[in-house]
């Protein structure tokens, strides 16, 4: 399929052919929410913790005699009926990750790219530079270009843009390389250099 070029100051600049084998196949959300959810649970620190038994500071006598008292037994002030007592089948420190296939997360990659294409939302650029790094100029030219929620990749993101970039609400800046279905999906726009382009159809094809 064909798009038109543009530069951040919304002019036409040329056409590029876009691989329909890259943002062309079927869109599939449940492929998608496949992604999304692994992506989401590798991201997770699995750090949470809670104290059984054994980790409890304490003594370990016996709170008061089994009988003669007229009160329920008890074993140890350290169990979780009492405060400061253990925690019974609490969270522990672990991972969330589990396995997709290569080639799973690769199609999963293309249906995002081709999502966006099919909605219209896949914008592509000349190149993504400026002179110098100055916030409120690519704050204008975003917002003269109608992007409020929108995603950059570039081949190899320039420093100046980056900078210009990183104080924006809701404007990320990626990497070809960096390119993943949450990221993309999670942003209304996406934005393609074609360096970017050329970059995802090898890497894809």
């Amino acid at each position: 399929m064909k798009t038109n070029v543009i530069s951040l100051d919304n002019t036409t600049v040329g056409e590029i052919e876009l691989a329909d084998d890259v943002f062309g196949v079927t869109v599939r959300t449940d492929l998608l929410h496949r992604m999304v959810t692994w992506q989401r649970a590798k991201a997770r620190s699995g750090n949470h913790k809670t104290k059984g038994i054994s980790e409890i500071s304490g003594t370990t006598k016996k709170p008061f005699a089994q009988k003669g008292g007229g009160r329920a037994r008890q074993g140890s002030l350290r169990s979780p009926q009492f405060r400061g007592g253990a925690t019974i089948f609490g969270p522990v420190v672990r991972s969330h990750a589990f396995d997709m296939n290569k080639k799973v997360r690769k199609l999963a990659l293309k249906v995002a790219l081709s999502a966006k294409a099919a909605n219209g939302k896949l914008i592509v650029i000349d190149q993504a530079k400026v002179d110098a790094p100055k916030t409120k100029a690519l704050a204008a030219s975003f917002k003269k270009l109608g992007w409020s929620s929108v995603l950059v990749i570039d081949g190899a993101v320039d420093d100046n843009f980056a900078l210009s970039a990183r104080n924006l609400p809701h404007v990320d800046v990626l990497p070809e390389i960096g390119a993943n279905v949450y990221d993309i999906l999670r942003r209304d726009t996406l934005v393609l250099t074609k360096d970017a382009v050329q970059a995802l159809e090898a890497r894809l094809k």
